[in-house]
């Protein structure tokens, strides 16, 4: 049996999420009925991640089984994004080994969200807008850092979920300006279900100084999902980057 990662972008906006679902339209069976169709047989993926409904992605990895060879993955690549949503987008497909799991096997995992005040009709889809005159991103900038001292983020995790730890590594926390954007990037080894959206609306909180860093910090340390803020709208957030071990790549 001969595994592959498969590498895709899309926009969220018009799909429950990634992970399929009984009432609405995922991403993932999207690319499992092209992909069944394109190599005759029923194809199951597995996804790096689970992005909610309206959440981008510019990089996504799955990965998924076949009893031969590809010989030609550009071929395959083409067929499908010929036959997928505009989107959607597959970028590459590549050989691995067989016990290389996408979702298990990543190292780490980057989201980026995207604020403005600005009305801008080529990118309201992907960016969130909302008033900034009293938002101070320097002191949020400050918040951030606290992150990096803790591991358990169950204070801005989805209630209700079936993962056995809420343990997190978060490498990297910070907003920057980008023309009339703010983008907010975060990495980590994992991400609990809505975490990012609840830690960027706990965020605002404090850069609105409705909450102080120290709040920031006791907020983090109660573990109660109901102590920290808003899930921010899902259409400023999207997956931008998955890292693996070189190892698991095969070289054909």
């Amino acid at each position: 049996m001969s595994r592959y990662f498969i590498y895709l972008a899309y926009n969220g906006t018009r799909y429950c999420g990634w992970q399929n679902q009984p009432n609405g339209i995922s991403v993932q069976q999207c690319l499992e009925e092209v992909l069944s169709k394109v190599l005759c047989r029923n194809i199951s993926i597995v996804g790096a991640g689970r992005t909610d409904a309206g959440v981008h992605a510019r990089m996504m990895v799955a990965h998924f089984n076949i009893p031969e060879v590809i010989e030609n993955t550009a071929l395959l690549v083409g067929k499908l994004n010929n036959m997928l949503s505009k989107d959607i987008a597959v970028y590459k497909i590549i050989p691995v080994a067989e016990d290389a799991h996408a979702r298990f096997g990543a190292l780490s995992r980057t989201y980026e969200y995207m604020l403005s005040d600005k009305k801008n009709p080529f990118s309201y889809e992907y960016v969130c807008r909302m008033p900034l005159q009293q938002m101070d991103f320097k002191v949020m900038n400050e918040a951030c850092a606290v992150l990096f001292n803790y591991s358990d983020f169950t204070s801005f995790s989805k209630l209700h979920t079936d993962v056995k730890t809420n343990n997190c590594r978060i490498s990297e926390a910070g907003w920057r300006k980008d023309g009339d954007t703010w983008v907010f990037t975060i990495k980590a080894d994992r991400f609990l279900r809505n975490m990012v959206r609840a830690i960027v609306g706990t965020l605002f909180d404090v850069g609105r100084n409705k909450i102080t860093i120290g709040d920031f910090r006791e907020i983090i340390e109660a573990k109660d999902r109901c102590r920290a803020g808003m899930s921010v709208p899902p259409e400023g957030l999207a997956l931008t980057d998955i890292e693996y071990p070189n190892d698991i790549f095969l070289d054909f």
